[in-house]
């Protein structure tokens, strides 16, 4: 029988916009008690979370390691390959964090080929997709990236918990636009090029990473309630004669149930439809965009008209091809992304899937390939660098979402350690989310004793049960850093799979528990760091 490249599975990302942990083992599940096999105990208040009757099916795997000494303080199945959800980025942003390094910042050039003569291209105007994930669109005055706990990505996965960050998510293409009426060009007689060549699509990595991203290659639609009977309001980003919607949204009572879905039709059309009840907060959905270069094309054509700059060829057109040779010499117009540490915390603070895979295709470019498997090698020479045991590692794509993904709780240790050791120590720390504060951990620990001293990156991975209607949650994983005072730190890793959530309520309890189960480590590792010598 042939083995496939790499393993692929139909299913929901980032359930609740988490992609967190799901602690818990179960009691039939778990055959371990209040120890494990060496001794190292687990807090009974882990365990009475354990033993929930949700738990019953599944298994759970739990590693804590002193930072400094390497002593293990709580082990539970620690080399038992579990399905790791979103940690999986820990493995793809540490490779290319590592690789490139915190300042790195990707360069998006724009060429005018063609002679200029009294502002008139007579040629074309060539923007290069270089891989920049945001091009400007959640830059905030500060120079870093604007986040919100569960991203609009997550908007049909995780229906009316997803908020929009205020940045306008045209402002690199209207940058360019503006320097290319600075550099004296005022009319384009020739077409507008995107040129997608960086890398060649790969249909394993499910979120399809492109050269050139705008607004993440969605479309985002909020709707707001009105008085019931009457259609609710909507506004859409970006807005280019690309894509036009189609809105019948009724507004129905207080209480009663939304759903709202937008579907993008071949012809650029947007159909909402649904319902949204009268006390619901804003509700955000997308449509994915089906072309991304031309929709990039389009775009920035439109900027360049609102910078003065006017083109002949038509906006909605199709992206030419490039040309044969790549751009070269002085551009008239680039755009300079945010420092790579700042896309690896937005990608690791609300498990953004699709930055995660272009990293995937990022590291094969930087080893001279246009195939983004060659990136997996870039992975297995950083696991390798830091002492991950390849038994116990399996990598299918960068976010986590395919059955390739398997990790033990003892993998993510020595990636953990790792960066301990980094004069980025601090920095990719507090990079992950933080318990209570930031990131897809901010909805959870509010209250807590912990808050603030979790630092961790979660992941889920769920899906439909057909025959029940119940959400089966695969995965819920926890690694990080637990904070017990004085400086000193904690490695650990929280793993679970296999359960059965009866609704969304259940599901978020399910987090909820990882969250508590992550706290009580932190509190258990505080108490003994305090009573040590």
């Amino acid at each position: 029988m042939a083995i496939p490249r790499r393993g692929r599975a139909r299913l929901v990302y980032g359930v609740v916009g988490l992609c967190m942990v799901l602690p818990a083992a179960a009691t039939s599940g778990c055959s371990v008690g209040a120890a494990d096999a060496a001794g190292n105990p687990v807090d009974p208040r882990i365990q009475k979370i354990m033993d929930k009757p949700v738990y019953r099916n599944g298994q759970f795997g739990i590693l804590v390691v002193d930072q400094d000494s390497g002593r293990t303080v709580t082990s539970l199945n620690p080399e038992r390959l579990f399905t790791p959800g979103s940690t999986t980025k820990l493995f793809t942003v540490s490779t290319a964090w590592d690789t490139f390094g915190s300042d790195h910042r990707t360069t998006t050039p724009v060429y005018a080929q063609g002679k200029v003569d009294s502002g008139a291209l007579d040629g074309n105007l060539v923007l290069v997709g270089s891989g920049d994930l945001t091009m400007g669109g959640r830059t905030k005055p500060d120079g870093t990236l604007d986040y919100r706990p569960v991203d609009h990505t997550y908007a049909n996965a995780v229906p009316g918990h997803a908020t929009l960050t205020p940045e306008n998510p045209l402002a690199g293409l209207d940058s360019l636009a503006k320097q290319v009426r600075d550099a004296g060009i005022t009319h384009v007689k020739g077409d507008v090029v995107v040129d997608d060549r960086l890398f060649e699509p790969d249909p394993e990595l499910t979120t399809d990473p492109t050269p050139v991203i705008i607004n993440d290659n969605v479309i985002d639609i909020l709707s707001t309630p009105t008085t019931p009977g009457q259609k609710a309001k909507f506004t859409w980003r970006p807005q280019t004669a690309r894509n036009s919607v189609s809105y019948d949204v009724k507004t129905v009572a207080k209480g009663k149930p939304t759903n709202i879905t937008a579907t993008m039709g071949d012809d650029g059309v947007i159909k909402v439809t649904g319902t949204l009840a009268a006390d619901a907060d804003p509700w955000l959905a997308i449509a994915q965009v089906p072309d991304p270069a031309a929709f990039a094309r389009t775009a920035f054509i439109e900027a360049l008209h609102r910078a003065g700059v006017t083109v002949d060829a038509d906006a909605t057109g199709p992206d030419p091809a490039p040309p044969a040779r790549k751009p070269s010499g002085d551009p008239v117009a680039k755009l300079v992304s945010a420092p790579f540490s700042q896309e690896a915390t937005l990608i690791l603070k609300v498990s953004h899937n699709l930055g995660a895979d272009l990293m995937v295709c990022m590291l094969a470019v930087q080893r001279g390939s246009t195939n983004c498997d060659d990136g997996f090698a870039s992975i297995h020479d950083f696991d390798d660098k830091v002492g991950v045991d390849p038994a116990q590692a399996s990598q299918g794509d960068g976010q986590g979402g395919v059955d390739a993904d398997l990790f033990t709780p003892s993998a993510f240790i020595p990636l953990l350690k790792y960066w301990t050791t980094r004069p980025e120590a601090a920095e990719f720390r507090e990079a992950l989310p933080v318990l209570g504060s930031s990131g897809d951990l901010a909805l959870f620990g509010t209250d807590s004793p912990s808050k603030g001293k979790v630092f961790a990156k979660t992941g889920t991975r769920a899906a439909g049960n057909g025959l029940t209607g119940q959400a089966v949650v695969n995965a819920r994983a926890m690694a990080g850093y637990l904070d017990v005072g004085g400086g000193h730190y904690q490695l650990f890793a929280v793993m679970f799979n296999d359960a059965l959530a009866d609704s969304e309520d259940a599901v978020l309890s399910i987090a909820a528990d990882v969250a508590q189960i992550s706290a009580l480590l932190q509190q258990d590792g505080a108490k003994s760091a305090s009573s040590s010598p």
